[in-house]
């Protein structure tokens, strides 16, 4: 009997339960589906796209060496799998859960419909520790660890598929969301490996010192989390890389110990938001603290547009942000910083400017990406504020201003001692001054979100949540062999998708 494997965040054929399950039931389908109606969200883009059409590319390539090969079909799901259901008689569904944004379930919840009332067994398998449904929180830590330890599935050696047409794959102008993006990482499984081989042998030993820094976190984060968010990658793969490189390095003197346990911590809390997501999808659209609903209602969009196109005067912020339109990625303490001038300095809507860093990131992971959007707004009502000066964090993260200069040409006059201050030189200048007072700023947001948080709401709703969360046993959830130091703790929650 013919079944159907729908490839979606899962773009590889090792430790892949769905290929494994659909296997034993004889001859398959291998599909993937292009929606164009997906790819007009205004969180998706066309770097995004291309780095999709290399990983297909790879996985076509990996399924034609063992006999099969991918199916490339361009439109709705459900209308595209009935289609494949008449042609070929198959009477099973098998995919792996996939974790994207409010769109893709309900086209799942669309999928499951169509599945159900045609007959078609939908296996629809997890593909790590995050779980849908109903499910024992407290426990969760530890079922993610079980899950961690068992040994991956192996690609298999020979498919029995069946040969059927692909439509054309469209380029990501025909489907309307091409961008610009001259760095890009490159996309596919082989791309992975080598990343991942680089980092736990070369790149990775000055992660845990690095990874704060723009250009030192460029080389020394793994790079990795592109490759996880379309699954050429599974993070049972990686995470036992990881630990048996671990292994090797135990008891020498080479500084990977710390480095590689604070990797390990981060692949952890990226579970974890992704579970978070799972458990709570409106944390996409809506404040996780009703308390802060309203706060910033309409965008100023002279600042919006400032900030989004890295003018507004501050020169490390630009810098970041510039640097983010040309390659698609950002270490994970200048995503926040990122993230916090707007929210916090140019009261700017989490969800308006989320939208605009989601395009911008070649790695776009809803699970995650929204969380870290509301932690660094302000509006979880249990994270402590980080109203980040992105003077500060000029000097303390790009010291020498090689990172400032080469995003913000313009600034090549200034003398150092005042790169990340400019407007205090009397020299002249192209670059524009600041849109704001960053001081006086901080100082507004910071007395309109204790003002909230003063308020007789917010301390109900706080201490419901306390309550609620005081009994489970997986609040500080990492590996119990890492060290649990408060400021590992911190480095863990702050880190989920820079990699």
């Amino acid at each position: 009997m013919v079944s159907i494997l729908w490839f979606k965040r899962d773009l590889r054929l090792a430790d892949h339960p769905a290929l494994a399950a659909a296997q034993r039931h004889g001859p398959v389908v291998c599909v993937y589906i292009v929606e164009p109606d997906y790819w007009r969200l205004p969180d998706v883009s066309g770097r995004q796209y291309d780095f999709l059409r290399e990983s297909l590319d790879d996985l076509r390539a990996a399924l034609r060496s063992r006999g099969a090969d991918l199916v490339l079909r361009v439109g709705e799901a459900v209308a595209l799998l009935e289609a494949l259901r008449q042609e070929t008689g198959a009477s099973r569904l098998f995919s792996l859960e996939e974790t994207g944004n409010a769109w893709t379930y309900a086209r799942d919840r669309a999928v499951g419909a169509w599945a159900r009332g045609q007959g078609v067994r939908w296996a629809e398998l997890p593909q790590c520790a995050v779980r849908r449904g109903r499910h024992d929180r407290d426990d969760w830590s530890k079922q993610r660890n079980r899950w961690i330890a068992e040994p991956p599935l192996p690609a298999p050696n020979r498919i029995d598929a069946l040969a059927l047409r692909s439509d054309p794959l469209p380029d990501a102008a025909a489907l309307g969301v091409s961008d610009t993006c001259p760095e890009r990482q490159r996309g596919g499984r082989n791309q992975a490996l080598s990343l991942l081989g680089g980092f736990l042998t070369e790149r990775g030993r000055d992660y845990r010192r690095a990874m704060s820094t723009p250009l030192g976190g460029a080389t020394a984060c793994s790079r990795l989390s592109p490759h996880l968010a379309l699954g050429s990658l599974s993070v049972r793969e990686v995470a036992q890389a990881t630990a048996a490189r671990q292994r090797e390095v135990r008891g020498t003197r080479e500084g990977w110990s710390g480095s590689l346990s604070s990797f390990q911590s981060r692949l952890a809390w990226r579970d974890h938001f992704m579970q978070k997501l799972e458990d709570e999808p409106p944390i996409e659209w809506r404040e996780m603290h009703p308390a802060y609903r309203g706060l910033r209602d309409a965008p100023d969009d002279e600042r919006l547009d400032a900030w989004a196109r890295g003018e507004t005067g501050l020169p490390f912020l630009d810098a970041c942000m510039r640097s983010l339109h040309a390659t698609g990625w950002l270490n994970f303490r200048m995503r926040s910083m990122l993230m916090a001038v707007a929210s916090y300095h140019l009261w700017l809507p989490w969800q308006v400017t989320g939208r605009h860093l989601a395009r911008l990131f070649t790695d776009y992971e809803p699970g995650i990406h929204w969380s870290q959007c509301q932690m660094q707004s302000g509006t979880t009502g249990i994270n402590t504020l980080r109203i980040y000066n992105p003077v500060k964090q000029g000097h303390d993260q790009d010291p020498t201003g090689a990172f400032t200069r080469r995003w913000v040409p313009e600034l090549e006059v200034v003398p150092d001692a005042l790169l990340q201050e400019p407007w205090r030189w009397d020299g002249p200048t192209r670059y524009p001054r600041p849109i704001i007072d960053v001081a006086d700023a901080a100082r507004q947001a910071r007395e309109a979100i204790w003002a909230v948080r003063k308020g007789e709401d917010f301390r109900d709703h706080a201490a419901r949540v306390i309550d609620r969360h005081a009994s489970r046993k997986d609040r500080h959830f990492v590996n119990d062999r890492a060290p649990r130091t408060e400021k590992r703790r911190q480095d863990a929650r702050q880190g989920s998708f820079d990699f």
